[in-house]
């Protein structure tokens, strides 16, 4: 599964990509269950703060937007492992 982080927005303005691919992981699952639990929490009419953050999170075909300070705890788990250790 390919696990996509866009974040765009902040005080700079600089947009960053991400993603992560889980085959051969070994801890897939961990992955994919954060992902599952991070789009089911995703509200897209949140409209997050002046110079706040501003994310996409893709995860195969299906995509969800979320933004600052509004994240739940596992979109802001899910986009600081992506952010962190993806390519």
């Amino acid at each position: 599964m390919r696990i996509e982080v866009s974040r765009t927005g902040g005080f700079a303005g600089i947009a960053l990509r991400r993603e992560v691919d889980t085959r051969g992981l070994p801890d897939a699952a961990e992955w994919e269950a954060l992902a599952e639990s991070a789009l089911t929490g995703a509200d897209a009419s949140a409209p997050g703060v002046p110079d706040g953050f501003h994310y996409r999170i893709t995860v195969g075909d299906r995509t969800a937007r979320c933004a600052d300070p509004q994240l739940t705890e596992a979109q802001r788990t899910l986009i600081s492992r992506v952010l962190k250790e993806g390519a």
